[in-house]
């Protein structure tokens, strides 16, 4: 896969400009936009909290497409035949419980007809019940309360398997997947049983997830008792986003090009968050984890510090430098200001000072020129001594760092290592108790790395699996917990490859970085209409929907990755370097590096979605006539809180792919990634920046010299947000250019332990027969049936003759 970024500034008109974060000046980083001392207006930290998910009703409206709009009264239309064909003229809000049951089984049971229309008919009316019968409702929260309410009653009644049953044969329906093959362009008409049936699934999965403090202790049972079905292998033996799963693959092979691939992706999505827990709940299996294996409880709250984390103000790019110059130049003939030490500094010229950068995007990087300071280490290095201020201007810093240091017993040893040789001239391997012989600054400098030492949960499960390859007698039989995600992850095992694969195939064809290619996938199978639009406003909006179908894609695959291997690794590292191991192999880090290889900021501040459109809006107001300039003005938010959401899920990929592994670090440099990520840090979110902050940090030392003078900002901006680990001189990079880079080597090596691991727990038809038990009694050892083969059989007597009557026995040895 060609991936761009030749480190190259992107080309950046005033309007554009206009809309990039520019910078402020020195003090706490400001929530409202101000002008610095240049005239410069700088923009405001974005107020995102990153969660799970978006609000409900977010989440809701992001299953339809705008296309599928006039399908909502067509479903309300389905219903009202069967309620009007079986219950009086009331309204399905004014009648009680006893009925509303009723009519539930009934329609369950129109779910059996043989008659595809008729089926369809009436899974319609269900899907109408699920989005909360909204005709007899006034107002978006009362639309809520009915769906809660009849999704729990259908959930009740056993409307879920119903439509796990019926989603099946529309998945080995060979007769829509031929005649979808053949047809040159699909539409939305081309996938409607199956959207109808997803619809309904989604939205069961997705409300029932939510908690609310107001449900019924009979609901609380029938949710907890729904999350261990969805994530056991009840539904065909396999977990449901097996099944899920499987359409993905089905898809992009080829075989079943009209799937709705968008519907698919949010319920697999969905389904794993409700059955393995969100972040949230990660943090709490990791709480427990460290209990059980005895090791000390965590330094800190991750979740905690990142919300309190503030955002930096981003480096200055080359294009703001020119224009700043550009606007003192104008001044200057104008009249003479009288400058003080700070702004005659600031008149330096920024490209004076060193020529040789290796490539334009880093000249942003001469950020201590120009740009007003940030960050506290700077000061004494780089700047003459400030002017002081009066106390309101004064620079607030936070006391002391947000993360505790770690230590990793390997570092440890390679302290003890080195310091040995130096001072005794012998080692001692991996003993870090021993000091005698070495000076007391040692001594002080062991005790304070043993007070940071961090154990984590993966080197205990790593160093028991070396037991159990190494003494599998004496260890004996590994119990393993059947939790969900070892559920799912024994569901996927045989086909994991091709599902990474599949979604990245996905990821690749919804990023907006994607030139359109004859043998890329279609996956606008879902929101194209039967007839393309005629009318300049008909076009704006399916743009519009177009656009929005790939952004939900991306968050929805972003979010499946992250989670899978947020769980994996908690439940056993092997299972997390076996996924990350073929999302590497599948290209997962030059795609995501391309995926930033854009204007960021427009991506995060696009406004592709019509709110009036949105469900369930559109259902329960009179809609206003759309207009061009309606479409044009889009919303008023800061920011498209999917787009962000999707961009710190993919950072954060990056860094579980890379994280302590020197091959795929040495990947991040090969492919340029330090300009595309310094470009990432425009945007003023500081959850954002913290991850890019830490990509930045582990290729710092392969960057050289020159990079590390001219981007001081950045390097003061990881040393204030990123975690320390002691010992690691990551700012100086001392005889690590010579270390060699055999990716080869250590991937295979890898891989090695992935399928020693995959083999013992899982292949049992492979294990050593030296290790299987043995029968020694001898009545059930002649007692078992034994198949001799037919040529044996015919020639019985002839075998008898020779081996037995033909030779002499001598019984009396044979019997002492």
């Amino acid at each position: 896969m060609e991936v761009g970024g030749n480190g190259g500034g992107l080309p950046v008109n005033n309007k554009q400009r206009a809309m990039l974060p520019n910078k402020g000046g020195r003090g706490e980083f400001p929530r409202t936009p101000r002008k610095d001392s240049e005239g410069l207006s700088e923009s405001p930290d974005l107020e995102f909290e990153y969660s799970d998910t978006d609000k409900w009703a977010a989440e809701l409206s992001e299953l339809y497409s705008y296309t599928e709009g006039p399908e909502f009264a067509l479903n309300r239309k389905c219903f009202e035949e069967e309620f009007r064909a079986h219950v009086s003229d009331k309204k399905w809000t004014d009648l009680d419980a006893a009925q509303h049951r009723a009519h539930a089984m009934r329609l369950l049971d129109g779910l059996e007809v043989i008659g595809r229309e008729k089926r369809l008919k009436v899974a319609r009316a269900i899907l109408y019940m699920a989005q909360g019968a909204f005709a007899d409702c006034s107002c978006e929260a009362e639309v809520q309360y009915w769906m809660r309410y009849n999704i729990f009653l259908l959930l009740d009644v056993g409307t879920f398997s119903a439509l796990v049953e019926l989603l099946n044969m529309e998945i080995d329906n060979s007769a829509a997947c031929s005649s979808a093959v053949r047809k040159p362009a699909i539409s939305l008409a081309d996938s409607t049983d199956l959207r109808v049936l997803l619809n309904v699934m989604y939205l069961m999965v997705e409300t029932i997830q939510q908690d609310d403090p107001a449900d019924k202790p009979e609901w609380k049972i029938m949710k907890e008792t729904f999350r261990a079905e969805l994530g056991s292998p009840l539904f065909n033996n396999e977990p449901i986003s097996v099944m899920l799963f499987g359409m993905v693959t089905k898809f992009c092979s080829g075989h079943a090009p009209h799937f709705p691939m968008k519907k698919v992706l949010l319920l697999l999505w969905k389904s794993i968050l409700f059955t393995l827990g969100g972040f949230e709940r990660l943090q709490s299996i990791k709480v427990c984890k460290r209990e059980e294996l005895g090791l000390p409880p965590l330094p800190e709250d991750s979740i905690r510090v990142i919300r309190s984390m503030r955002a930096a103000s981003p480096p200055a790019s080359a294009s703001d430098l020119i224009e700043q110059q550009q606007k003192r130049a104008r001044r200057e003939h104008k009249a003479l200001i009288k400058q003080d030490n700070l702004d005659a500094f600031n008149e330096k010229d920024p490209y004076k000072a060193d020529d040789s950068r290796e490539d334009e995007d880093d000249n942003d990087d001469n950020d201590n020129s120009l740009e007003p300071e940030t960050f506290p280490l700077e000061r004494d290095e780089v700047m003459p001594p400030p002017i002081p201020h009066p106390p309101s201007e004064r620079v607030s810093f936070p006391k002391g760092l947000p993360w505790a240091p770690k230590v990793r017993e390997k570092d440890i040893e390679n302290f003890l290592e080195s310091s040995r040789s130096k001072f005794i001239g012998y080692t001692l391997g991996s003993d870090t108790d021993t000091v005698v012989g070495l000076p007391r600054p040692i001594h002080e400098s062991i005790k304070t790395l043993k007070q940071h030492k961090y154990i984590s949960v993966a080197e205990v499960q790593m160093a028991k699996e070396e037991e159990y390859q190494k003494t599998p007698l004496s260890v004996g039989e590994e119990e393993v917990e059947m939790c969900a995600t070892e559920l799912l992850y024994q569901g996927i095992l045989p086909s994991l490859p091709q599902y990474m694969i599949a979604l990245l195939k996905i990821l690749l064809a919804a990023a907006p970085t994607s030139k359109a290619k004859t043998d890329s996938i279609n996956i606008l199978a879902d929101v194209l209409p039967e007839e393309m639009p005629t009318t300049v406003l008909q076009s704006m909006k399916l743009g519009v929907d177009v656009n929005r179908h790939k952004e939900i894609i991306v968050k929805a695959i972003s979010a499946i990755l992250l989670l899978l291997l947020k769980h994996f690794k908690l439940n056993h590292v092997y299972q997390f370097e076996y996924m990350a191991q073929h999302l590497v192999f599948a290209n997962c880090i030059p795609l995501i590096l391309k995926f930033f290889n854009q204007n960021i900021m427009s991506y995060i501040t696009a406004k592709n979605s019509i709110s009036v459109l949105d469900f369930p809006y559109c259902v329960v107001h009179e809609l206003p006539e759309l207009t061009a300039e309606s479409l044009e003005a889009g919303d008023n938010t800061q920011f498209c809180w999917r787009n962000l959401f999707s961009c710190i899920n993919l950072l954060r990929i990056l860094n579980k792919l890379t994280k302590w592994k020197h091959s795929r670090t040495m990947m991040l440099v090969v492919f340029k990634s330090a300009p595309i990520l310094k470009r990432a840090l425009k945007v003023k979110q500081a959850m954002m920046q913290l991850y890019v902050l830490k990509l930045l940090k582990v290729q710092t030392k392969y960057l050289g010299r020159q990079w590390r003078k001219s981007n001081m900002k950045t390097m003061s901006a990881i040393y204030q947000k990123v975690r320390h680990r002691l010992n690691d001189d990551w700012a100086y990079g001392n005889d690590l250019d010579a270390r060699p880079w055999d990716f080869q080597a250590e991937e295979c090596a890898l891989r090695a332990s992935i399928e020693r691991f995959n083999s013992r727990r899982y292949d049992k038809s492979h294990s050593n027969p030296d290790f299987l038990p043995v029968d020694n009694c001898l009545q059930s050892v002649l007692g078992q049936r034994v198949d001799l083969p037919e040529d044996f059989q015919m020639n019985y007597d002839l075998w008898l003759e020779r081996e037995v009557f033909s030779k002499p026995i001598s019984w009396e040895e044979l019997l002492q």
